[in-house]
C-alpha cells in the first residue's frame, strides 16, 4: 500500500477516530494504518499515524477531506533505511487541527 496519508496520532482519537472511520465506509475505502515517529532536525519528536493505501486516488480522497501529509516511503523513510522513523525538515510545530478533525482539549496540554 504505498500511497500513504500522515496524520498526528493524538489527532486520531476518541471522536476524530469514528470521524476517520465513517469517512472510509461511507467512500468503500479500504486502509492500512501504521505509526511512525517523527523526528525534526531540533531533536523533537512525535508519533504520527499512517493511513496506507493501495489505491493513489483513496489517499488523494481521504487528504482532501481530512488534510494530513503525503507521506513517501522512500524519501521519507531514506529509501526505505529508517523504518518507523520520519525524518522532517525544519522546526516542530504542534497540530492542534487539521481539516474536520482536532485534537481533544484532554490532549491539549
Amino acid at each position: 500500500m504505498p500511497h500513504q496519508a500522515a496524520l498526528p496520532d493524538d489527532i486520531c482519537t476518541g471522536h476524530n477516530f469514528t470521524l476517520i472511520r465513517r469517512f472510509l465506509e461511507e467512500h468503500g475505502l479500504e486502509c492500512r494504518i501504521r505509526s511512525v515517529i517523527a523526528i525534526w532536525e531540533d531533536g523533537k519528536q512525535e508519533q504520527w499515524r499512517l493511513h496506507c493505501f493501495s489505491d493513489s486516488a483513496a489517499a488523494t480522497a481521504f487528504l482532501d477531506h481530512f488534510g494530513g501529509i503525503k507521506f513517501d516511503p522512500k524519501r521519507d523513510r531514506k529509501n526505505g533505511r529508517a523504518r518507523g522513523v520520519w525524518w522532517r525538515s525544519g522546526a516542530y510545530e504542534r497540530i492542534l487541527e487539521m481539516g474536520p478533525l482536532s485534537v481533544p482539549e484532554a490532549l491539549r496540554s
